[in-house]
């Protein structure tokens, strides 16, 4: 897609030189300064009961008269959050994406001044509203028209709304490609699949790559993630994609992501309703593939590692089961009372992993619990930290990415549920908490580390008739990164 800024000239809006105009009204009246040809169309919809300015409600018009763009759409914003911006810009487009356009032009009226925030989440509500998964779909419509969308500003506003449309898009390609792995069935995107997305990226965008086998976990002592892998004929990858984008001296970012293709519960099997959607137990995994993708792209000037285990957790006369004691990479043993929480058993591994980098801060990024969706719904990412400058870090790159998360406890008393009899801890406690504990376990890996873990298993995905991947938290990951380079 090509994004760039448009200034209108001496004919307003009416006179924009693009085939779709797509105007965004801010407020319940009709802006002053609207264009005539636009407010007169506006005002008489308003007036016949066929568009109201409230949220979320939109109109399109053909070849109005006086206006040059052969498509005209209102999109009503509501208040001119950019929250509420980028909700109208979503309904917009899609009265333009099957349509004929191939060059948009969008426009606020009746707003302030337009910047960077603005540019960013008009790039993402292109990327949101324009993906389609067509891999495995023949029947799937034909791909949008639209090649190039443009944002109305003033030459003052142009330098800055630039600026965010070129991080917009970078962020809305990491998220699709994260959408892109996740949507895909689980007899497509394997644990060699996704090493085989990391290579690519790696020839892409200049990343060195490495991929570990089974042979090679087993020689670091991986006894946990190997444990959850067993029951599989999917042979395992332990993915490791680094950026270097700083000296080599600075300390690197590094994101954990949970790579379970599908995930069965194991012994623990689960419930058969529903267990399609399990193939999106590796949106951590795919979120740090989008990550790496929108960093390297804008060449941010940080150091980033992606570390994904990546398994299948299926039942089998290999596989693990309930009463079970592994050995970890750091050395701890862990009963096995659920082999349903495998998550945690690949997570513990690559955190001590991660160790070896002297890493500035660690970041794992998991579906991990279906607690965190009862907890916090699907709106929110959990969090958890220890570190209260590092959370609030990760929250404010969550607000500016309008990828919200919310930080949850991690209170010492929590962890008494994970003793164990027979090892130094289980792999889960009681059902109450339930998100909590899967922290705290983690957390007991991450004593080394200044560490933080995002609970996505409410945010990574859709069910019902919106079923699939949403890419979440791409944006929010990225803001993070690039909050902290050079």
């Amino acid at each position: 897609m090509d994004f760039k800024t448009q200034v209108a000239g001496a004919g307003g809006l009416a006179a924009l030189g693009a085939d779709a105009l797509l105007v965004l009204i801010l407020g319940e009246t009709v802006p002053a300064g609207l264009d005539r040809p636009l407010a007169d169309l506006l005002a008489a919809a308003v007036k016949d009961g066929d568009f109201e300015l409230k949220a979320g409600k939109t109109l399109y018009a053909h070849r109005v008269a006086g206006v040059k763009a052969l498509r005209v759409a209102f999109a009503a914003s509501g208040d001119g959050s950019v929250k509420a911006l980028r909700k109208a810009m979503v309904a917009g487009l899609g009265l333009f994406k099957g349509g004929g356009s191939r060059q948009l032009a969008v426009a606020v009226a009746g707003g302030g001044v337009l910047g960077a925030a603005h540019g960013e989440a008009l790039a993402g509500a292109v990327g949101e509203a324009l993906y389609f998964y067509r891999q495995t779909k023949p029947s799937a419509p034909p791909a949008s028209k639209l090649r190039a969308v443009s944002l109305v500003c003033s030459k003052a506003e142009a330098a800055a709304v630039a600026e965010g449309l070129e991080r917009g898009e970078a962020i809305a390609e990491g998220t699709n490609l994260a959408r892109e792995c996740a949507n895909r069935p689980g007899n497509h995107c394997t644990p060699t699949y996704l090493a085989e997305q990391a290579r690519k990226l790696g020839k892409d965008h200049d990343l060195k790559v490495e991929v570990l086998d089974r042979k090679d976990c087993e020689k670091l002592g991986m006894g946990s993630f190997l444990s959850v892998a067993q029951g599989s004929d999917e042979p395992p990858r332990f993915i490791v994609a680094r950026w270097q984008g700083a000296g080599k001296s600075d300390a690197p970012v590094v994101l954990v992501g949970k790579g379970i293709t599908f995930d069965t519960g194991g012994i623990s099997i689960k419930p058969a309703a529903g267990m399609d959607e399990m193939k999106f137990d590796m949106g951590g995994a795919a979120s740090v593939l989008g990550t790496l993708h929108a960093v390297a792209r804008l060449k941010a000037k940080v150091n980033l590692i992606g570390i994904i285990p990546t398994c299948e957790n299926m039942p089998s006369g290999r596989a693990i089961k309930p009463g079970d004691v592994v050995t970890s990479m750091s050395g701890q043993t862990i009963e096995i009372l659920n082999t349903d929480a495998e998550g945690r058993l690949i997570l513990c591994d690559a955190l001590t992993y991660a160790e070896r980098f002297k890493p500035a801060v660690v970041v794992d990024i998991a579906t991990l619990t279906g607690a965190c969706v009862v907890a916090l719904g699907h709106h929110r990412t959990g969090l958890f930290s220890a570190d209260d400058a590092l959370a609030g870090e990760l929250l404010a790159a969550g607000e500016q990415g309008l990828d919200p998360a919310w930080r949850l406890p991690l209170d010492e008393e929590y962890g008494e549920e994970l003793k164990s009899n027979f090892a130094d801890m289980a792999n889960v406690g009681s059902r109450d908490g339930g998100a909590i504990l899967a922290a705290m376990f983690l957390k007991r890996f991450a004593a080394k580390l200044r560490w933080a873990h995002l609970d996505i298993a409410g945010t990574a995905w859709n069910s019902g008739k919106a079923k699939g991947a949403t890419g979440r938290p791409v944006p929010l990951l990225t803001h993070f990164v690039l909050s902290r380079a050079q």
